[in-house]
């Protein structure tokens, strides 16, 4: 079994650790499934205006997995440097808004910090990278030149960036899905794109590129989509943005990216039975709020 290595520093603190995540391929459909050697949770905490909140101690927080408390093995709650993959949706349905998903994603470009990595991929029938990961603001011109074009595979782009975000090195990883939500393509379903954020730790901020006076069943199907994608892995869903309430929006999202708190555990459940398990996390402290992954799917025995 292969193995993996994360650095959570606190001080100086290594800690080495299995494989939390396995990739099999079946046909052309891939499963991820967690390995529960470890779990890796980023949580973002906020008060009621929606402040983060900062400085927290590890006494105040408990875990549990299906209904059960799970002992904390490591807690770690400084500002770090994160990665982050954006995913700008250019297929054929965003027609005259590609430009506004370009501008969204400079905007959260412009909060990067120094060690701040992120990269850009665009998709519409086909996922691909646009711009390698970075620590710069500017983008290149290949992305200005971005048109809208085809079908859409949006459960691919997120499975892609988290197959991407699973070889990085920072702990803390995003994916920025700018979509209007609609998939018309993807060999891969919505459930295998989460699993596979989920088992790459990553947190999905989804952010909704339709048209402000497009209404009906589909629109709301289309946000559920993006709805889910956000509540279950502890993201955020934006609202279509502009002006300054976008500029607010991914500011807010650099900033808790940064200052988030990470929480690890070692599952008692040891279970390879291929099954979801939930996960709450609690902070014994009124009034505040927490946003964390919602749990992952537990390893499946080969027989």
């Amino acid at each position: 079994m292969p193995s993996k290595i994360v650095r959570f520093t606190s001080g100086i603190l290594v800690f080495l650790f299995s494989t939390v995540f396995a990739l099999a391929q079946v046909a052309d459909d891939d499963v991820i499934s967690v390995d529960s050697t470890i779990v890796v949770m980023n949580a973002a905490v906020t008060d009621a205006s929606g402040k983060a909140v900062t400085g927290l101690k590890q006494g105040l927080f408990r875990v549990f997995e299906d209904g059960v408390e799970q002992p904390i093995e490591i807690f770690t709650s400084e500002e770090t440097p994160f990665a982050a993959v954006i995913l700008l949706d250019t297929s054929g349905s965003m027609e005259n808004r590609v430009t506004l998903a370009r501008a969204a994603a400079i905007q959260f470009l412009d909060g990067l910090r120094g060690e701040d990595f992120a990269a850009i991929y665009n998709f519409d029938s086909k996922v691909e990278m646009v711009q390698d990961f970075s620590n710069s603001r500017a983008m290149r011109d290949q992305v200005f030149d971005l048109k809208s074009y085809g079908m859409t595979v949006l459960n691919d782009a997120v499975f892609t960036a988290a197959e991407v975000l699973a070889k990085r090195p920072e702990k803390r990883r995003a994916i920025i899905l700018l979509s209007d939500g609609a998939d018309t393509m993807s060999k891969r379903s919505a459930e295998k794109a989460l699993n596979a954020a989920l088992a790459a730790d990553a947190t999905v901020y989804t952010v909704d590129m339709s048209a402000i006076n497009y209404n009906g069943k589909d629109r709301v199907q289309n946000q559920t989509v993006l709805k889910n994608f956000a509540e279950k892995t502890g993201g955020r869903f934006v609202a279509t943005p502009g002006g300054l309430a976008m500029r607010d929006a991914f500011k807010q999202i650099v900033e808790e990216l940064g200052g988030q708190y990470t929480i690890a555990y070692q599952p008692t459940n040891t279970k390879k039975d291929g099954k979801w398990r939930s996960i709450e996390l609690r902070v014994a402290r009124p009034k505040l709020s927490i946003r964390t992954r919602k749990g992952y799917k537990a390893a499946k025995a080969v027989k």
